[in-house]
């Protein structure tokens, strides 16, 4: 017989049920999404190696695919926030004793340092003021001083709303033999990105900035040439649940199981790669613009400053110069608890000296902006 098991009732949780206010998202992400991907998020899931999840997957590589403008057959979602495709391309890119250069110009340049070093790389820096980018002369003389086997960088810092300009690196990355690696966290989707053009050989981003859907299934996608030297690697991929050995069997035709994939993300985020290919890839990346330029506007028009040169600002994210004498994160707490309205603070050597407003995906919109002008209007003026 089984023990009786006596519950004291009177120890049980009062937990109210759940209540989330509704806020605007403009910092550097979560950003609000889409309803119809809320929606398609409330469907009821099936299995992981449901028939029809199984399409829905292809559907999704195709998708992603399309946003970044390339052909690689590893194109896949992880299951997992953006740090997680982040560390997915060091594991398998990097193998003990690689010489990988990071060109660091900002917070998640000197992730990429700190991820690679733990895959045993031998991480070489090249480096600049955060909010700079780095030239093709720059790089040439790195790639000349260093020869690594990868080079990585960040084409949309978001730390500092930089935009890293990439046309012409991928060639000079083939003629120095190595494979070329960028974070497209905060630009995919919202600012324009031809990867096969560009010879990129590895990238990665998330869900829930441009993209427009909640965080946890993120991009990820490998050239043929990445492919091969990972084929080529000596060791086995040191990160089990990120090894795409592994995880490109459960995407591709054999279909092993590897993990439970988070269905209801992955719903979501195949319906927010499908918004994005019914507006158009090229009318998306112009609603972004024309929208981060109107905000620019308005911010001159309050008296405040930004802290990027306009030629590689990005459109999807703004780093606000905070006024001498205001403190930046009171108005940030004013913004959020009096206007239901979210901006980020600074990172690292930005902290306490700029905000970041993002405008991505479903909020890129030209209410967005009125909404934050008004209520900044409003805080600054107290």
């Amino acid at each position: 017989m089984n023990p009786t098991i006596s519950i004291n009732d009177s120890h049980r949780l009062q937990v109210a049920p759940l209540k989330i206010p509704t806020r605007l998202l403009l910092g550097p992400g979560p950003a609000n999404a889409h309803p119809a991907v809320l929606e398609a998020m409330n469907t009821s899931p099936v299995g992981h190696l449901d028939p029809a999840f199984l399409g829905l997957m292809d559907e999704i590589q195709s998708l992603l695919r399309y946003v970044w403008q390339t052909d690689n057959q590893l194109t896949i979602a992880v299951s997992g926030t953006g740090s997680a495709a982040m560390e997915a391309t060091i594991a398998n890119a990097t193998e003990p004793g690689d010489v990988v250069l990071v060109g660091v110009a900002g917070y998640f340049g000197n992730r990429l340092v700190d991820m690679a070093g733990r895959y045993g790389a031998d991480v070489r820096t090249i480096t600049k003021p955060w909010g700079q980018v780095f030239s093709l002369d720059e790089l040439r003389t790195a790639l000349e001083t260093h020869r690594p086997a990868i080079l990585a960088l960040v084409h949309a810092e978001t730390s500092t709303g930089a935009r890293q300009p990439l046309e012409g690196v991928g060639d000079l990355c083939r003629e120095f033999n190595c494979l070329l690696l960028v974070d497209t966290v905060t630009s995919l989707g919202g600012v324009p990105i031809f990867l096969d053009e560009w010879g990129v050989d590895l990238a990665y981003s998330c869900s829930q900035k441009g993209l427009g859907c909640p965080p946890g299934a993120s991009p990820f996608t490998m050239s043929p040439r990445a492919m091969e030297k990972l084929q080529k690697r000596q060791n086995k991929v040191a990160n089990w649940y990120l090894d795409m050995n592994l995880l490109s069997k459960y995407w591709g035709t054999e279909r092993v199981y590897h993990h439970t994939a988070p269905i209801n993300l992955y719903y979501a985020l195949r319906e927010g790669l499908r918004l994005i290919a019914e507006e158009g890839l090229a009318s998306y990346w112009q609603r972004h613009q024309k929208n981060v330029e109107y905000l620019w506007q308005e911010l001159e028009n309050i008296g405040l400053t930004m802290h990027v040169e306009r030629e590689f600002r990005l459109p999807t994210l703004t780093t606000v110069c905070i006024p001498d004498g205001v403190d930046g994160k009171a108005i940030a707490r004013q913004l959020l608890n009096e206007y239901n309205i979210e901006v980020g603070g600074g990172l690292g050597e930005l902290a306490g000296k700029v905000w970041r407003v993002g405008l991505m995906g479903f909020n890129s919109r030209p209410e967005s902006v009125d909404q934050l002008i008004a209520a900044l209007r409003q805080v600054l003026a107290k």
